[in-house]
């Protein structure tokens, strides 16, 4: 079989099977097999594919189409430029979530050009694979990172992210719950930002998504019964590692924003503002905390 034809029919596969995006997924996944890239792989179209190539390259498709990502099944999954590893123990980077981590640059920029703060400490809660944190020590290497998560697995998914993508910079990792992982070293209030992309799904509506979403880890995805139980907590304790003015930004659905704002202000949050994604939903929210 060769390149083109193994691609329009892996393409043809997933379509059926109701793929979103067959024909990106396909390259993909053919990709992966050949261990080339989907450039090399589309001026490639005449080549012949090798029996076992053939063989395995089925055999994802066939993956993809029960409803494993292709994330998944190549390890890997681009955010930001970067190529992060990923497993079932942690969320596949999306790009809704790279509106979370511009909206913190932009933020750290301004803080840099009005106020020339050139040092700022930035907390990562629920850290998943360390995309949000890495990038923005990949983008920003002089700020002073901390992360943690719940999940162990997926801790040791950020720390060998942080150790491949970010060999000579270190951010700091602690395993636990939100607040409860951190050390005594970020009290009294020390940070000048904190960034989560927390569970946020309704529990009720977990078991209403694509197979592909459900294959993910649920710890990563349910967010209580209303869905805002763990960004109610993160909301909560915020001010006491928050320095003056410092902000909170949060990535959530667009039919929570209303109910976030409530929170943030309620807490005594200022300057509370609603941040849009590449398609025009709201994703992200944030408030400044002046104590």
């Amino acid at each position: 079989m060769l390149i083109r034809e193994a691609l329009a029919q892996g393409s043809a596969d997933l379509k059926y099977a109701g793929i979103e995006t067959p024909a990106l997924d396909a390259a993909l996944l053919l990709a992966h097999v050949l261990k080339t890239t989907r450039t090399a792989l589309i001026a490639s179209g005449k080549e012949k594919i090798k029996e076992a190539d053939c063989a395995a390259f089925c055999g994802l498709i066939e993956r993809r189409c029960g409803g494993e990502c292709a994330a998944y099944l190549t390890g890997k999954k681009e955010f930001r430029g970067l190529e992060f590893a990923v497993n079932k123990s942690v969320l596949v980077p999306r790009p809704d979530t790279e509106t979370l981590v511009e909206t913190a640059l932009n933020k750290l920029e301004i803080w840099n050009e009005e106020l020339g703060i050139d040092c700022l400490r930035v907390l990562d809660l629920c850290t998943g694979s360390g995309a949000v944190a890495v990038s923005l020590k990949h983008e920003r290497p002089e700020l002073d990172v901390y992360a943690s998560d719940i999940s162990e697995e997926a801790l040791e998914t950020a720390k060998a992210n942080a150790a491949h993508l970010l060999p000579d910079k270190k951010i700091h990792f602690f395993l636990g719950n939100l607040y409860d992982a951190l050390p005594c070293s970020l009290l009294p209030a020390s940070c000048s930002m904190i960034i989560s992309n927390p569970p946020y799904i309704p529990s009720s509506e977990i078991d209403t998504l694509s197979a592909e979403v459900r294959n993910e880890p649920r710890i990563a995805l349910d967010g209580g019964a209303s869905g805002l139980e763990i960004i109610k907590r993160i909301i909560e304790d915020a001010p006491d590692y928050l320095r003056q003015n410092g902000l909170l930004l949060l990535e959530a659905d667009p039919r929570q924003m209303h109910g976030i704002s409530i929170m943030l202000d309620k807490r005594g949050f200022k300057d509370i503002l609603i941040y849009k994604d590449l398609s025009g939903s709201d994703r992200v929210i944030g408030g400044s905390y002046e104590k």
